[in-house]
């Protein structure tokens, strides 16, 4: 995989260089500034692009406006997102556009190895990798503004884990449940959401959820 990393801490861009390269992937250009973004994914077109939120010169949002122009320009490219802290405006603002191939991680996990990698893997194949605390901040805070009523405990854990991007199986391993078991709790969940359950894609019912969550993602025109 050829993927372009933006990240101005020069010991945490390196390290995820170092991390990338010993796993088979090839890193094709860094940046350690958001007005150096664009031009590297123009020049290079990698596989996809890992970006952190705040990037000089102001350190505000400059990763995040070149992850949503990158979305405009190169739709297809898979972008990984990290931020330090939990920002649910700034991934709102990401998801706008689509879910696929999106992922938005808190940094820390960049040290939890297999997930930082499983997380490239899934947004390179089409699905969603967002952090878990990012969905149990969108979920809790859409929840205070409007209670998702009807939903059991189970079916809530079911719900945020589905917005995490987790496939059936994941989920079953997770809850200690059979797949079965799963599936009945995902159609309980759109039935009292009031969503379509056709369509077995995960980033296609992720849309689903997090629009229904008011997060300002699309729904699939092909759900």
């Amino acid at each position: 995989m050829r993927i372009v990393i933006a990240e101005d801490n020069a010991l945490l861009r390196e390290g995820m260089v170092l991390l990338l390269t010993s796993n088979g992937h090839e890193v094709v250009a860094t940046c350690a500034a958001g007005p150096e973004v664009m031009p590297a994914l123009r020049e290079h077109r990698p596989d996809a692009a890992v970006l952190d939120v705040r990037l000089p010169p102001s350190f505000r949002d400059e990763g995040l406006r070149a992850a949503v122009q990158a979305r405009q320009e190169l739709p297809d490219l898979p972008i990984l997102v990290l931020s330090q802290y939990v920002e649910q405006a700034y991934a709102a603002e990401l998801l706008a556009q689509g879910a696929r191939g999106i992922g938005y991680l808190l940094k820390d996990r960049v040290g939890r190895v297999e997930q930082f990698l499983e997380a490239l893997e899934r947004i390179t194949s089409g699905g969603t990798a967002l952090d878990p605390e990012v969905v149990t901040e969108i979920v809790s805070q859409k929840a205070a503004a409007r209670p998702l009523q009807g939903l059991t405990p189970r079916e809530h854990e079911v719900l945020e884990m589905m917005a995490q991007g987790l496939a059936n199986a994941a989920i079953a391993e997770k809850l200690v449940i059979t797949e079965r078991a799963v599936s009945k709790h995902i159609r309980g969940v759109f039935d009292k959401l009031g969503l379509p359950p056709e369509g077995g894609s995960v980033h296609r019912r992720v849309l689903a959820v997090l629009a229904y969550l008011g997060n300002n993602a699309p729904e699939s025109p092909a759900i």
